[in-house]
């Protein structure tokens, strides 16, 4: 029982300096200065600039179900 104390008491001891030490670096890189940028940004609309074709899918987007559904205009 002693003999496993001595090795997981130093073992606990270096994975904390670890954390703390990682922590520490993290807070000096500024890895913590911005924490809702990142958030938020995932949310903003990426429009890219259109290809060839492009007028066509956006014409088939807007146009309604009745328009573009074969099976709708047979009924």
């Amino acid at each position: 029982m002693e003999g496993a104390l001595i090795v997981l008491i130093p073992v606990s001891e270096l994975i904390v300096a670890a954390v703390v030490g990682i922590l520490w670096w993290a807070a000096r890189h500024g890895q913590f200065d911005d924490m809702e940028g990142p958030a938020h940004a995932i949310l903003m609309d990426d429009d890219k600039a259109a290809g060839p074709g492009a007028a066509h899918v956006a014409a088939d987007r807007l146009a309604s179900p009745n328009d573009t559904d074969p099976a709708q205009k047979s009924r």
